[in-house]
């Protein structure tokens, strides 16, 4: 029977949320008729940069004359967005989009966002990152009001839970606000009405991204600057931890931090730097790749090694491995050749096929390591299937050594907080020391990071993190600065 598997056993984030507000005269008019409108367009371009965020399903929602059309479906943004179905979204002043990645077992058509929900007197369209604790709950109660549920995923619910509370409140600021007062956990939302309102709030504690943009045509808000960037929209900062933002027609009419946490209670996934964001992002003040160049120098730090050259597992350990390199002074090389027309999920029939799966992706090149001690570094060990298989291949191409270094502490329990982690029994650090860990996957040594050492490496972020995932200790989701 034919299986499927990730290429990497690495955490998975939930997703990618984006929105876009235009003044008057930026929804593409004067163009060509059937050609996208602005808002559409920029969200695609938006959603192609956060694509690493979420594989499994993508969707774009357009504002145009108070009705909301929404198209979505499973698949990575240019499968469910080809040419002829882009151009098929309405012109509009505000869209919001969404990236999704499914945990297993979930249906990827019906979770992919964004989702459309309709109340007495309005429509809005929600885009949810992060994990809802008390969605089961909240799902019950609206169940028990007559609300109909046709997903399993967070973010249906807190749509539905928003859609009612501005129909209590007969407001859709103080329905939104009403509503985000009652999640528990991990959101990050970009909310979009039948009114042109682009609504983005940040739970109380900052555990997900969130940025806002400008420029001379308006806003947008993304997971990521990166994506700013690629739309031609500056940072402005990111929305602060419980904060609400309403943009209108491209101009900002409100913004107030509506939510609130204890102030030790504030913090940030510290796996956003180790690993889910990309290097050119900024998140809370810190650049992302400057926080993985620091991990890089410490890791050199804490674990020296005699060796004759250093390198990276593409694409996150690349610039750890550069920190590595300048402290230690050991040569830089390119370590692997990447196949970049490979997707993140396959089928392979056979046990042999799977075991050789790595090279269809990460192919070492001998030429750099053949005969030489090779420090490897990487952001992570879950399970220690893939790590094997990269030092095996390394060897198998030619290198003498291979010393591993990680940029992240050892993974003993899974996340509260919505990062897909495999469960505590297949953490590979939860079950086995390190020496047995270093002897399992091959290497000639093992190194992790240092929770102290990962922090120092991130300290110019503006907010505290959440190291719950290293500690196993509750206590430690926001009190770890």
């Amino acid at each position: 029977m034919n299986r499927s598997i990730r290429m990497s056993e690495k955490p998975s984030e939930e997703c990618a949320v984006f929105g876009v507000s235009l003044m008057a005269g930026e929804t593409g008019e004067t163009r060509g008729t059937g050609e996208t409108g602005e808002a559409a367009g920029i969200t695609y371009n938006g959603l192609l940069s956060l694509q690493h965020r979420g594989q499994e399903g993508a969707g774009i929602a357009v504002v145009n004359d108070k009705s909301i059309l929404c198209c979505k479906n499973a698949g990575l943004v240019s499968e469910v967005f080809p040419g002829k179905e882009l151009e098929k979204l309405p012109q509009g002043r505000t869209a919001v989009g969404h990236t999704s990645y499914s945990t297993a077992g979930a249906p990827k058509e019906k979770n992919a966002g964004p989702f459309v929900t309709d109340y007495l007197t309005g429509r809005i369209v929600t885009a949810h990152n992060g994990k809802i604790t008390n969605a089961h709950e909240i799902r019950d109660v609206l169940k028990g009001y007559g609300l109909r549920f046709g997903a399993t995923s967070d973010s249906e619910v807190v749509s539905s839970l928003i859609a009612y509370c501005i129909t209590q409140e007969s407001d859709i600021i103080s329905g939104v606000i009403k509503a985000a007062s009652l999640l528990r956990g991990a959101f990050s939302l970009v909310i979009a009405s039948g009114e042109d309102q682009l609504i983005a709030v940040r739970d109380p504690n900052g555990f997900r991204p969130l940025c806002l943009g400008q420029n001379e045509t308006g806003y947008v808000v993304a997971s990521e600057s990166c994506a700013l960037d690629a739309c031609g929209f500056e940072l402005m900062r990111n929305v602060l931890p419980g904060e609400v933002v309403v943009i209108e027609n491209g101009n900002m009419v409100y913004q107030d931090v509506e939510l609130t946490a204890k102030e030790e209670a504030r913090g940030l996934c510290i796996f956003e730097f180790v690993y889910f964001a990309r290097p050119d992002s900024v998140i809370d003040g810190l650049s992302v790749y400057e926080a993985r160049y620091n991990m890089g120098l410490a890791l050199a730090e804490e674990y020296p090694v005699d060796a004759d050259v250093v390198c990276g597992v593409p694409d996150s350990g690349l610039d750890a491995a550069h920190g590595y390199s300048a402290k230690s002074g050991i040569p830089l090389v390119s370590g692997f050749v990447k196949n970049r027309y490979i997707g993140r999920s396959f089928i392979y029939p056979t046990q042999s096929q799977r075991n050789s799966a790595v090279k269809l992706k990460l192919n070492p090149l001998s030429a750099s390591i053949r005969g030489k001690r090779v420090v490897l570094v990487d952001d992570s060990i879950v399970r220690g299937t893939t790590s094997e298989r990269i030092v095996r291949s390394l060897k198998g191409a030619g290198a003498r050594e291979v010393h591993m270094r990680i940029s992240s502490p050892p993974f003993c329990h899974d996340c509260y907080y919505g990062t897909d982690i495999d469960g505590e029994e297949n953490l590979i650090a939860n079950k086995i020391s390190w020496e047995e860990i270093c002897h399992k996957i091959g290497a000639d040594s093992l190194g992790y990071i240092s929770i102290e050492g990962l922090k120092r490496a991130c300290e110019a972020c503006a907010l505290p993190f959440c190291t719950a995932c290293f500690t196993g200790n509750k206590d430690d989701i926001f009190n770890c600065k």
